[in-house]
Parts: structure tokens; C-alpha cells; sequence
């Protein structure tokens, strides 16, 4: 309308330069501290086909059925706007042949989303997001590494956060499960909200989400996936817990975490702020094992969190810290008795400020050497029947008596 007032429109807002430096600063830290894990900084487009966000996040999905700006292009082609990345990645993954790359190949980026929602605090039509992704193996240790990246950046970003942390199983337990709880939930039909009752058959697990006091009450006496999980699920978890101890990452268990997206398997997390009211997630994700081949690719395991900008600022109580690493350290693990004791490493070497990574594909010791040599480590951390370290560059190599003095020999 002609004389009428132009605005940002709803859900979306301008990023003027005050705020640009917070931001900036915090996608600064973000760099440093996952390039130090040796995470690649990549892009994708902001906007893909559609069938890829209806085949890799769920056709029941809130996300698919009522949040996507899906457009067609002057071809006749249905494209939507990204509502999130990991498909975006998993994609990029594919169609580049990453499989071919040493594994596992990890990842992050950042940039603006788009999702049709009802505007809240912290909750935008167009937001930001940082999203990490380690693609091409299932050890454990990617998934507790991400779970403390995550963490460090909250808390060098001034965010106060809890962990919430639990385990979603294989495709094969999920599905039981599923048939366990869509019962449950069909004897107590008359007491769920409309919305829940519409995905008992697609998305029974979504009940757990629900606000509605009469589903509430209901989910109260509702089985427990975490109850369902097989030996080498159990297996998995329990080493995912034991590293977040390892590295003093304090977590509570929550048996009725569940994620908005369908591709989740076995671990699942979530970072929640008190300061950002009743919607208090930060942050958090999840594995996705068969998110890869479902999507054409070969079969691939993928471990990934996002986190949104936004939140995390408007959540955060001091200005963003700065970061700069001299070092890249390598830490070598001989045998798999030895992971605890080299994930400790990492994380004493990160915190000294060094950039530091361990082995997470099972290589032979020879071959970790090789990565050392492929990531320009700076020192390798060799972490077997005793601790020794190595000068890549005067190819020095000696003993030390403690993860204290292996720090000290990488960052001095």
C-alpha cells in the first residue's frame, strides 16, 4: 500500500552492528575451538530440493507438514528454503564422494534458517544456527567429543546450561518400541490433545513433547525407550557416559528426550538455559546412523548438534571470550583400553589452548601417524602403555609421566 510503512517481516529482524560484533565474536569462538578438534568449516545452500527435507527429516515431522517455505522456481522445480542442515550436509556428502575421504569427515558451518513458526523470544522465521557433523563412524568418542565442544562454547560464551542426554536405540529397537507405545497411547486415546491422537501411527514418540495436561498424565505410565535398548546399544551409550565423566562433563539422564526430527539413533542431547524462559533449549542433537543411506548414499554413520545463535546470546550473561591456539597437537591411541586416558588428553590440551584431536576411525598406529602428518599436527601425543610425545617438526620424541606433562611439553 502506497504511504504505508515498511517493515522487517514477521519473525525476521535486522542484525545492526552493535549486535553484529556480539555476533561475530561468537562465531569467532565457535571457529576456533571446533577447528581445534579438527572440524572443516563448510557451506551449503540456503535452499535444496524439497524431497530432500522430506525424505531425510520425516514426512510426519512438525517441520515438513507445516514450517517449510517451500517455493517453486521458474523450472516448475519444488525447492524450500533450508529448515535445518544435517540433511543439507549428508547431501553435500554424498554428491562429493566424502566416503572416500579418511573418516571420520567432520564438519561445521553456520548460517540463516528458515522455519514457519509463531515468533517467541529466541525464536525467529529466519534464524541463525552453528551446526557441527562428523560423518563416517560410530565411535562413541565423536559423540561425547560434540557433546563437549557444545559445552565449551556455551560456557565461554557466558550461557548457563544443563545436559540433558539420553539414547533413542537402533531403526530395529525404535520400531518395537513404537508398536509398545502406539498401544499405550491408543488405550489412552480419549485423554490425549487432538494433535497427539492425529500421530499415533506416524510419530507416536512426538507424545512426549506435548504441553497437554490430559497427555501429560497419560505419558506418566508410558513405557520407556531407554528401558528397550539392546546389549550393544546399552554398550555404546554407557561408553558415551563414561567419556562425558571422563572429561567432567556433568549431564542428566532424561528417558523422555526425544528430537523434532525422524533420522535420530542411539544418543540424544540437549542443552536447556533457564534464562530463555519456557522455550529453553540452546542447543543439542543427536546421532543419525542411517541417515546417509536413506538418502542414497552409502551406509554411514553421523553424529551432529545444532545450535541457535540467537539463543545462545540472548541466554548469555557476559561478553564472548576470545580464543587463539599455537598448537596442534595429535593424540595417538594404540589400543582401544587406552581411549579414556587419550580422551582426557584432548580435552587437558584444548583447555592449555592447543588445537588438539584424537583417533576416532581405528586406524593402525601407522596410519594415525599419516593423519598426524595430513592434519600438520605439531606434536603427537602417543597415549599406549606409557604417554609420549613427539616434535613433528625435529622428529624428538620422549616419555613423560603425566597427561599434566604431556600439556606442558605441546603448549611450551
Amino acid at each position: 500500500m502506497a504511504g504505508s510503512k515498511l517493515q522487517a517481516p514477521r519473525g525476521t529482524f535486522d542484525v545492526l552492528p552493535a549486535d553484529a560484533v556480539r555476533r561475530d565474536r561468537l562465531v569467532g569462538l565457535s571457529a576456533h575451538v571446533l577447528e581445534g578438534a579438527g572440524y572443516a568449516h563448510t557451506e551449503t545452500p540456503i535452499f535444496e530440493d524439497t524431497a530432500l527435507f522430506a525424505r531425510g527429516v520425516g514426512e510426519s515431522t512438525d517441520i515438513v507438514q507445516k514450517e517449510m517455505f517451500t517455493f517453486e522456481d521458474k523450472g516448475g522445480r519444488s525447492l524450500t528454503l533450508r529448515p535445518e542442515n544435517t540433511a543439507g550436509i549428508c547431501r553435500a556428502y554424498i554428491e562429493h564422494g566424502m566416503h572416500k575421504l579418511p573418516q571420520p569427515v567432520k564438519l561445521w558451518s553456520w548460517g540463516p534458517f528458515f522455519r514457519h513458526e509463531a515468533p517467541q523470544a529466541g525464536r525467529y522465521r529466519q534464524f541463525t544456527q552453528l551446526d557441527v557433523e562428523a560423518l563416517g563412524s560410530d565411535d562413541p568418542s565423536l559423540d561425547a567429543e560434540l557433546i563437549v565442544l557444545l559445552a565449551q562454547i556455551l560456557e565461554r560464551s557466558g550461557v548457563k546450561a544443563r545436559l540433558l542426554l539420553s539414547s533413542l536405540g537402533n531403526a530395529d529397537t525404535r520400531a518395537e518400541y513404537g508398536e509398545e507405545l502406539r498401544a499405550h497411547l491408543g488405550a489412552h486415546e480419549s485423554e490425549l490433545s487432538d494433535e497427539v491422537r492425529s500421530r499415533i501411527d506416524t510419530n507416536p514418540l512426538r507424545a512426549f513433547d506435548s504441553d497437554h495436561p490430559g497427555t501429560r498424565s497419560a505419558m506418566e505410565e508410558a513405557p520407556r525407550l531407554i528401558d528397550r535398548l539392546d546389549r550393544e546399544d546399552i554398550d555404546h551409550f554407557g561408553e558415551v557416559r563414561a567419556l562425558l565423566e571422563q572429561a567432567g562433563c556433568a549431564y542428566e539422564l532424561d528417558p523422555t528426550l526425544v528430537r523434532g526430527l525422524d533420522y535420530y539413533t542411539r544418543t540424544v542431547f540437549e542443552f536447556e538455559s533457564d534464562d530463555l524462559g519456557a522455550q529453553r533449549g540452546v542447543g543439542g542433537g543427536g546421532r543419525y546412523d542411517g541417515l546417509v543411506e536413506k538418502l542414497g548414499g552409502p551406509a554411514t554413520p553421523g553424529v551432529g548438534w545444532a545450535a541457535g545463535v540467537e539463543r545462545v546470546l540472548l541466554a548469555s550473561q557476559r561478553e564472548v571470550e576470545g580464543a587463539y591456539f599455537p598448537m596442534r597437537a595429535y593424540v595417538v591411541v594404540p589400543k582401544a583400553e587406552e581411549r579414556p586416558l587419550a580422551f582426557r588428553l584432548v580435552q587437558a590440551l584444548r583447555d592449555a589452548g592447543a588445537l588438539a584431536e584424537m583417533e576416532q576411525a581405528g586406524r593402525s598406529v601407522k596410519g594415525q601417524m599419516k593423519q598426524a602428518d595430513r592434519v600438520d599436527a605439531t606434536h603427537v601425543v602417543i597415549a599406549g602403555d606409557s604417554l609420549e610425545v613427539r616434535d613433528m617438526q625435529t622428529g624428538e620424541q620422549h616419555e613423560v609421566a603425566s597427561v599434566e606433562d604431556a600439556v606442558r611439553a605441546v603448549t611450551q
